[in-house]
């Protein structure tokens, strides 16, 4: 099956090298973010689309019609969040058509969920795990969060899950049924590109997910254990 898809995927990639302009002329547009949709889309079978994207002239302003939008580019417009599709035609198209869009995963079901913290608190918590042997899955990083993708779980299990803990750092973000989250090497909100701090490997079963409770128990665990007496990490 991995090999009919690969096939699949490099028929598009040569199907669209022919609908290129010649190189160095305007408008030649660049193709690693249709890669990374179409690796996500037919590869790892996980459903997503683009995001709104930004525009004016300094290229700092979303796409949006929100004037103060908080996350500039890098949320889902047009097409809307249910539209998020593993159909290589529908993916090929959007891209080809907007080849600067960012990559959005459009988490929960059956797709990864992930759990997102500022960008130097986790860090410091993933190296902390490391030396615990906390056996941890991709991680997506952008230069303000970092995001640690978990097996998919529903809402009902996050709300018993956070209801059970005495306390969670409040900047910890879930990104479960119904959300989103952003894939390298799309350009980040605040600025720089997102990138996989640790990218998705294959084992004998496929991608390996910790589940949703190992992470946030470790997490937990580790912002009350920081150093400072309740620094929880600097969230």
């Amino acid at each position: 099956m991995r090999e009919i898809l690969g096939r699949r995927l490099q028929r598009l990639r040569d199907r669209l090298k022919t609908l290129r302009p010649a190189p160095g002329q305007s408008g030649d547009p660049a193709l690693p973010l249709l890669d990374a949709a179409l690796t996500c889309a037919t590869a790892r079978q996980w459903p997503v689309l683009p995001g709104v994207g930004r525009s004016g002239a300094d290229n700092n302003r979303c796409a949006c019609p929100d004037p103060d939008c908080v996350v500039p580019g890098a949320h889902p417009f047009d097409p809307g969040l249910l539209a998020a599709t593993t159909d290589p035609r529908m993916v090929s198209w959007w891209w080809t058509n907007r080849p600067t869009a960012p990559v959005l995963l459009a988490t929960g079901g059956s797709a990864p969920c992930a759990v997102s913290l500022p960008a130097n608190a986790a860090a410091r918590a993933v190296v902390r795990l490391d030396a615990q042997g906390m056996r941890l899955g991709p991680i997506v990083a952008t230069p303000t969060r970092w995001a640690l993708l978990v097996a998919p779980y529903t809402l009902e299990r996050l709300g018993e899950l956070l209801y059970a803990k005495d306390h969670v750092p409040s900047a910890l973000r879930f990104h479960g049924e119904g959300g989103y989250l952003l894939l390298p090497p799309s350009p980040a909100s605040g600025g720089g590109q997102v990138r996989w701090e640790r990218e998705p490997e294959d084992g004998p079963g496929g991608l390996w997910l910790p589940e949703i409770e190992a992470v946030v128990h470790a997490l937990v665990e580790a912002s009350s254990g920081a150093s400072g007496g309740g620094s929880r990490l600097a969230y």
